[in-house]
């Protein structure tokens, strides 16, 4: 097969070689971001981890804050596909379920990528800032409208508002607060005294908790 080539999706044999290989770097910065936190991302520790010279990764990232900004907007598409995923088995007008299943899929997403939380929610990285027109920030959007839509939904339907906060914008940033309060201390080993069986029951009571702020009233079972 010759380079000018293509394959079903219109792809040159060299752009699915530069594509796999892109990927090969970000997988391979995720790797070391767990192993030694993203503050310390350098590309010849990638380099190295690859077998590859760094400065032939510049040939793929124009420096560490591009890669950055590629793994984070990568980290928030992440997040909005595991949400869809969750919610997709629960059915359109049950709005209180939809709120626990977009609930407890961002804890699990959490648990299962604890790179790519602490990547996206952890300590900012020093001396990167995202773009502010960039990838990162529609990715972010899209991750955060899983909870938009549902309160917004609440809010038009024949049921008054959460006690606390009336306004859909207000109690939206109030519910996912209470829930990501909840996975942050989790996924930061805070909660290292309670057992399994403990945690999942305090996270039912803030799921509920939230959901409530949200103008819900989900019938929640303890774990």
């Amino acid at each position: 097969m010759t380079d000018g080539s293509t394959d079903e999706g219109g792809l040159s044999r060299r752009e699915r070689l530069r594509a796999d290989t892109v990927e090969e770097i970000k997988h391979a910065a995720l790797g070391l971001i767990a192993e030694h936190g993203s503050a310390n991302l350098r590309f010849t520790d990638i380099a190295r981890t690859m077998g590859m010279t760094a400065p032939a990764l510049y040939r793929y990232f124009a420096d560490r804050d591009e890669l950055l900004t590629a793994l984070v907007a990568d980290s928030f598409d992440n997040l909005s596909d595991a949400l869809t995923e969750t919610r997709a088995g629960v059915a359109p007008d049950d709005l209180d379920g939809r709120f626990l299943a977009t609930c407890t899929g961002y804890r699990t997403w959490a648990q299962r990528n604890p790179e790519r939380f602490a990547l996206i929610f952890g300590s900012p990285v020093p001396g990167y800032a995202a773009p502010p027109d960039g990838p990162t920030v529609a990715a972010a959007k899209r991750a955060m409208e899983h909870m938009v839509e549902l309160v917004a939904d609440t809010s038009r339907r024949d049921r008054p508002a959460g006690p606390l906060v009336p306004d859909p914008g207000e109690a939206t940033m109030l519910a996912w607060a209470t829930i990501h309060g909840f996975v942050t201390l989790e996924a930061y080993g805070h909660f290292h005294a309670l057992d399994e069986a403990d945690r999942d029951r305090l996270f039912a009571v803030q799921a509920a908790v939230a959901a409530r702020t949200a103008g819900l009233a989900p019938q929640v079972e303890q774990p």
